[in-house]
């Protein structure tokens, strides 16, 4: 099965990536999310993602230049807000800081600008009141996996009529977001954003199969 997908994915891509009459539509992206490293221990499980996101962050229907950003979520198996945590990462990119608690999600989070982003895997030292440990986080991607500019194509390919609906002569009037998500396997969730319609999309992330599609 697997060398059967290895085999369509090379082909499946390249309608995609011509996309709708030629149309260039990496350049509407306002966000892509294209790496998700994760470690996990009986304390805690920890992800690291390596996200480009528009400055300011609008969901508004227009792009606008991305800025390279690492988010570290780390999520404890029982928290009550009061534990201290900090981070810092060795290697490449060098980046430390403390992690704020997020009461509505009870996980500990940190966001900061990255000069370039991880590959394989990243070594991390935690420290929680005081106390450290070490750890590697590893990427989730394969090499059967889609790009995010590949699953983009794929989203757009399925929802040709509401891209035509999001055109004026030729310009396409919205922005995208594409996330590789880490739910027990790999999905893309791609999202379509424009001034009166939204779509949102869940892909197989080798596949590009679509498993979900909200739209409004």
């Amino acid at each position: 099965m697997k060398k059967l997908l290895l085999l369509l994915i090379p082909l499946l891509a390249l309608p995609l990536l011509s996309g709708c009459k030629g149309e260039d539509y990496t350049k509407y992206l306002s966000e892509v999310k294209s790496d998700v490293f994760a470690a996990e221990t009986e304390d805690f499980s920890l992800t690291l993602s390596c996200i480009r996101r528009e400055e300011p962050y609008l969901l508004d229907g227009v792009a606008c230049p991305m800025q390279p950003l690492i988010e570290i979520v780390l999520k404890p198996a029982a928290a009550d807000g009061t534990e201290e945590y900090s981070l810092s990462l060795a290697g490449v990119p060098a980046l430390s800081g403390e992690l704020s608690y997020r009461t509505a999600k009870g996980d500990y989070y940190l966001l900061q600008p990255a000069s370039e982003f991880p590959e394989g895997s990243v070594s991390l030292t935690v420290t929680k009141n005081g106390e450290s440990l070490q750890l590697t986080a590893m990427s989730v991607k394969t090499h059967t996996m889609l790009t995010p500019e590949e699953a983009l194509s794929a989203a757009i390919e399925r929802e040709g009529e509401l891209i035509s609906r999001m055109t004026a002569g030729k310009q396409f009037q919205g922005e995208f977001q594409v996330r590789l998500l880490r739910r027990g396997s790999n999905y893309y969730y791609v999202g379509i954003v424009g001034k009166e319609e939204n779509a949102a999309l869940l892909l197989d992330a080798e596949t590009g199969e679509v498993l979900a599609r909200r739209i409004r």
